[in-house]
């Protein structure tokens, strides 16, 4: 009679120790132990090293199809910006600059920041589809013999067709609206005292001479003690063509953009005349 009084409760009781230690038993006697688990299922922040590994390895070897395939591992909707991302991150971050680079040079090779035009190659190779396609038209006359043949001598040949002088003449060179490898001038330098840039900034807008945004051209800031390279177009919601760095009181930087380009320094945090935020930098640099 007392037991049949009891009713489930000895049921529940032994139900709920028995969970208690079976979890007990998962988590802390043996827990699970993963191994060999796919790269799509990492955290976020050992996903980022795998991506900073891969890219000092592209750095090392340059083999960008092994690259490709070892991020399509991470599972990313679109590697290249997730580079990009990460290296404007790490360039933020106390991360040393070699990575940042690397993560920034392998996010360009995959085409989120182009590469700036490449300076024009000295004798006949011909660097542009337009200069090849001028070409094409000028040497025309020559199609009785679609490929040139220079002879060891200047001593014209007894054959019935002659080679035209044509095939000796220059290629004519092709007039781009930007000069490819001139160094980048400043155009304009502006205080900007905006209470929206709550950090003291240097902000470079990189410019070709048509006018055009001008992404991955690398910007060399340097101060006593210290250098940072940074590059345009890592931040696509500020301008393909802008970069910034925030700027230490009391420290005085110079800034170069590009290789070769001009130098700007005297630049250091001002404070506006209200007092109220710091004011920034904007400098606009263009091609000639």
């Amino acid at each position: 009679m007392n037991e049949s009084s009891r009713g489930p409760w000895y049921l529940l009781t032994g139900l709920f120790i028995g969970l208690i230690l079976g979890l007990f038993y998962a988590w802390v006697v043996s827990p699970v132990a993963y191994t060999d688990v796919p790269p799509d299922t990492l955290q976020a922040q050992y996903k980022e090293r795998y991506r900073a590994l891969i890219a000092l390895a592209y750095q090392a070897d340059g083999d960008l199809t092994r690259a490709q395939a070892r991020l399509a591992l991470l599972g990313d909707p679109n590697p290249a910006e997730a580079l990009a991302a990460q290296a404007q991150r790490a360039l933020a971050a106390d991360i040393p600059a070699a990575e940042a680079y690397a993560l920034g040079n392998l996010a360009a090779a995959l085409g989120a920041v182009p590469r700036p035009p490449a300076p024009p190659q000295s004798g006949n190779a011909v660097s542009s589809p337009t200069a090849s396609a001028s070409a094409a038209r000028t040497s025309r006359p020559s199609a009785a013999s679609p490929t040139p043949v220079r002879t060891p001598t200047r001593t014209p040949s007894p054959a019935a067709t002659p080679t035209p002088k044509a095939t000796f003449t220059p290629f004519p060179t092709a007039t781009p609206t930007a000069t490819p490898g001139a160094p980048f001038v400043l155009s304009e330098r502006t205080l900007v005292c905006n209470p929206q840039w709550t950090r003291p900034l240097l902000r470079v807008d990189v410019r070709d001479a048509a006018g055009a945004p001008v992404p991955g051209v690398d910007i060399t800031v340097t101060w006593e003690g210290g250098r940072e390279v940074f590059y345009t177009g890592l931040k696509p919601e500020l301008g393909r063509g802008v970069a910034d760095f925030e700027m230490s009181p009391g420290v005085v930087y110079t800034l170069v953009a590009g290789e070769g380009g001009q130098v700007i320094d005297g630049l250091e945090a001002v404070s506006c005349q209200d007092g109220g935020y710091p004011g920034s930098w904007l400098l606009t640099f263009v091609q000639p």
